[in-house]
């Protein structure tokens, strides 16, 4: 799992703004990333970035379950 992006309340540019945040997820089928732009305000970015990240997760391993082993 990786996050990064600019929660401000400055870094950012015409073609990366305050509030712009990448999310990706690996796993063995592969790797998903996404875009999203949150608000401005940093408290509240960082709060809805991790739970975007962790919503991500969470949605992947719902969809792509642990192969099981036979011990």
């Amino acid at each position: 799992m990786g996050v990064t992006g600019i929660a401000g309340p400055g870094g950012g540019s015409p073609g990366k703004p305050v509030g712009l945040v990448y999310l990706a997820v690996a796993g063995a089928d592969g790797v998903e990333t996404i875009e999203k732009k949150l608000v401005p305000e940093r408290k509240t970015f960082k709060a809805m970035a991790s739970q975007a990240a962790l919503n991500l997760l969470r949605v992947k391993l719902l969809t792509n379950p642990f192969h099981k082993t036979e011990v």
